[in-house]
């Protein structure tokens, strides 16, 4: 077990040091974002948007990477966008919260804006064939199990039988 837990928290710190990698500052996250999902067609995906400053974001992470862990044979995707103006807080968060899924730096709130957001965190299920079924505000215990319900419904139904 502890093998595992060591092997998650290298392959997160890689895949966010190549999340992260110098971005212009006129990088259209949005666009970054639009790919993203265009390539997970197929699968359920759960999009977060998080903080450094926010305290329930602490508590999600470790529930992300078990949700990809547990979910990701069955065509789970986790992809993440973090809001800090200063990229220095976002990697000390990381630091103390590895993600085992790609983070995507949206300094600007692009993306937030596009998904109009209404608190922190929020977070967004996304079926198989690209459709968002459902948006949620914040995270504790009793949210994250109706989250994880709500992915394994989608997990269950065949891509043909998705909304359109």
């Amino acid at each position: 077990m502890r093998i595992k837990i060591t092997f998650i928290l290298i392959i997160s710190l890689i895949i966010n040091k190549l999340a992260f990698a110098e971005q212009p500052a006129n990088t259209n996250t949005v666009a970054i974002l639009t790919q993203q999902l265009q390539a997970q067609k197929g699968n359920v995906v759960y999009v977060d948007f998080w903080s450094s400053w926010c305290v329930p974001c602490r508590k999600s992470f470790p529930w992300m990477n078990e949700l990809q862990d547990k979910y990701q044979k069955q065509g789970l995707t986790i992809l993440s966008i973090n809001l800090d103006h200063d990229r220095n807080l976002a990697n000390k968060f990381l630091e103390q919260n590895p993600a085992a899924f790609p983070i995507i730096y949206d300094p600007k709130g692009r993306i937030a804006r596009k998904y109009k957001l209404k608190g922190m965190p929020s977070s967004f299920i996304i079926d198989r064939a690209g459709n968002v079924v459902s948006a949620h505000v914040g995270f504790n215990k009793q949210k994250s199990l109706a989250y994880e319900q709500e992915i394994i419904q989608l997990l269950n139904r065949p891509a043909t039988t998705q909304s359109p």
